[in-house]
């Protein structure tokens, strides 16, 4: 899947709706937004010309079109260059479970399914699960059986989800968590698999799950070191 990204978007807070708007107006529907904050000291923060650290964090779904004018709008009507202003960058996927998902994540984007041809090789992947507030044990509990080590919570808010009935065939809350897990590539399908099985559309978590290539890693190596002596 060599022509879709996940981008994510990092704003300070108190343009975060006005971002939001200009997505809505170009077409992107589908977006998760949560609060952050930012790290930098004061000196940077100065150099910089940055006033707040309290950011607004998003990500959607996008494919290379809808990245190109995307990006041109954020650096043309967002200012997306003036210090201060925000970031947005964009990950290719490796995976999505199921296709109604994927309908859904690219909502009015055209996109036609290629052969992968991005990062295919990597050694880990990234697996995030979107899925309705209060759920993440059940996720985590059909991660683990698969050979997961881990995940961590994030809670966000998410936008059209009105649609996913439209795709998906249910209703989705506003409120979302999602959940970052580390994987072994090998590992990514069952892992997947089995939350669409135990966390899925037809639970009450309505989990949607998708993989982004990781390139390196580091704090994994007792892991290995574990899976190792297993074997």
């Amino acid at each position: 899947m060599s022509k879709i990204y996940m981008m994510v978007t990092i704003t300070n807070r108190g343009i975060g709706s006005k971002m939001l708007s200009f997505y809505k107006e170009n077409g992107l529907s589908v977006i998760l937004s949560t609060l952050g904050a930012g790290t930098a000291n004061s000196d940077v923060l100065d150099y910089f010309g940055l006033e707040a650290t309290e950011k607004t964090v998003m990500a959607a779904v996008v494919t290379r079109q809808m990245w190109r004018l995307l990006k041109r709008g954020l650096q043309k009507k967002m200012n997306i260059d003036v210090p201060g202003t925000g970031i947005a960058f964009i990950i290719p996927f490796s995976s999505i479970g199921g296709k109604k998902a994927l309908q859904f994540l690219t909502d009015c984007q055209n996109f036609e399914k290629e052969e992968e041809a991005v990062l295919k090789d990597t050694e880990y992947e990234l697996i995030i699960v979107i899925l309705n507030q209060g759920y993440s044990n059940i996720v985590m509990d059909a991660a683990r059986e698969k050979g997961a080590g881990g995940g961590t919570v994030i809670h966000a808010k998410g936008t059209g989800m009105e649609k996913a009935e439209q795709f998906l065939g249910v209703s989705i809350a506003a409120e979302k968590e999602m959940i970052f897990i580390v994987t072994k590539t090998k590992g990514k399908n069952e892992i997947m698999k089995a939350i669409m099985e135990k966390a899925g559309m037809n639970s009450k978590a309505k989990s949607i799950v998708f993989s982004l290539p990781v390139t390196s890693t580091a704090g994994l190596r007792l892991q290995e070191e574990d899976m190792t002596e297993e074997i």
